[in-house]
């Protein structure tokens, strides 16, 4: 049995169990978190004895908001639509992920999972090689990708094909907003305010190796094929993990899986 067929047995009650959202537990999960992120901050900016060893935990935080973006882009953090967007509008920023163009682009990914014609994902080529494998985990070619993508919504029209047209004026509004703030960080730092280097820029790029390794366990190695059971591993971890990656109790449901959010990506692509 594929993903699709096992979906298409479950009945409307089930699917609106497994997809229940809440908003209390992802603002407490969300407290918690960004509150770890601001004590961090604080932490290395007054420059507390080993402020340089925090900057791998506050790394490991600055990195892992990709998984809270994610989670909004889908609208299952949150029963409160603007608390999504308002979040995944913060996250991305963080991140340089710009959110509009990104919902589009892994949404498109879920519908395609490994899917070599349609799967987005598959266009930049999975490491195979040691050296590879090296670079890719250094997060280096993902701050060049997101960047580079960044100016390209910018400057001229979106041509992916998981781009609607009626999405593309949006997309570019988005990231000449996104660029300009950015002018604007560079100038905050330039006037002396350099806790912006080194609570955020310089630990976002400690931090992304460590969600480089997380995210490849995801796909890595799994059969090039459209069956979400088969093209997708299931990992098991402990708490401290899934607090990072906003598993829980940013979902209300724990039961809620990867195929659940494929029913939303239905829809949301259309």
């Amino acid at each position: 049995m594929d993903h699709k067929a096992f979906l298409g047995q479950l009945s409307p009650s089930m699917r609106n169990t497994l997809t229940e959202r809440s908003d209390t537990p992802a603002l407490v999960h969300l407290a918690l978190y960004w509150g770890m992120m601001l004590i961090f901050g604080l932490y290395i900016h007054n420059g507390l004895p080993f402020w340089g060893a925090v900057l791998i935990p506050q790394g490991i935080l600055v990195a892992f908001n990709f998984t809270i973006l994610h989670e909004t882009i889908h609208a299952t953090p949150f029963k409160t639509d603007l608390l999504n967007k308002i979040v995944g509008r913060i996250t991305s920023f963080i991140m340089v992920i710009p959110m509009t163009w990104f919902r589009y682009f892994h949404l498109a990914h879920h519908r395609f999972t490994n899917d070599p014609e349609n799967d987005p994902e598959l266009n930049t080529p999975k490491p195979e090689t040691t050296q590879e494998y090296i670079w890719h985990i250094s997060g280096l070619p993902i701050w060049r990708g997101n960047i580079g993508k960044l100016i390209k919504n910018a400057t001229r029209d979106n041509h992916d094909p998981y781009i609607p047209a009626k999405a593309k004026a949006k997309i570019r509004l988005e990231a000449r907003i996104m660029l300009l703030l950015y002018v604007g960080v560079i100038g905050f730092i330039m006037a002396g305010y350099t806790w912006v280097l080194w609570c955020w820029i310089l630990p976002a790029m400690i931090g992304q190796p460590f969600l480089r390794l997380y995210l490849l366990a995801e796909h890595g190695r799994c059969p090039m094929v459209t069956n979400m059971f088969e093209n997708t591993r299931t990992t098991f971890t402990n708490r401290i993990v899934r607090f990072l990656a906003g598993t829980c109790p940013i979902i209300q449901n724990t039961t809620y899986t990867r195929w659940c959010r494929f029913i939303s990506c239905q829809c949301c692509t259309k």
